[in-house]
């Protein structure tokens, strides 16, 4: 059984460091940094207008109440069940590629109904999620962040790693 030391913060959030088990986080790290995971490019990462153009690449494994990835069961079996939840919106994965300097996008709000949201971080970089209190999460593997994705939060590049790898669960 796993133990964890979690750092709770005013706002609700918090942030749980190596949150999976070794093994099962080693094969979902392995499986999407791996060359073989499918990617879909994004133009734009906000719904708002990125003031470069950038894109970004993702996984949706699940959306529209319905699994949508050929993965939705491993990810099931090596991450979900580790959260309580009681429906799910949205999964998926997010490929940020490397850029020159780290470069912090235009904020958003996933949805606007009130819901949760876990990000884990698949790898350590020096991109990072910002919150709309300003704190800054640091992108370090096994790391989970739970927050209000209702709320305003930006994420951003790396410059440090071929690419700023995570998953996002937007959940009630």
């Amino acid at each position: 059984k796993m133990v964890w030391h979690i750092k709770r913060y005013k706002n609700n959030m918090k942030i749980i460091d190596n949150f999976l088990p070794k093994r099962d986080f080693k094969e979902i790290q392995n499986l999407v940094l791996g060359r073989d995971f499918p990617w879909f490019r994004q133009s734009g990462i906000t719904f708002k207008d990125d003031k470069v153009d950038l894109c970004y690449f993702t996984h949706v494994a699940y959306c529209d109440k319905r699994p949508n990835s050929d993965f939705w069961h491993f990810f099931y079996d090596k991450f979900l069940k580790h959260i309580k939840l009681n429906s799910i919106i949205r999964f998926k994965v997010n490929c940020y590629p490397r850029t020159e300097k780290v470069i912090v996008n235009e904020p958003h709000y996933d949805y606007e109904e009130k819901h949760k949201g876990v990000i884990l971080y698949l790898n350590t970089c020096n991109g990072y999620t910002i919150l709309d209190n300003k704190k800054k999460v640091e992108s370090i593997e096994n790391r989970l962040l739970m927050f209000d994705p209702s709320k305003y939060h930006s994420s951003t590049t790396t410059s440090n790693a071929q690419g700023r790898f995570n998953i996002n669960v937007n959940y009630k």
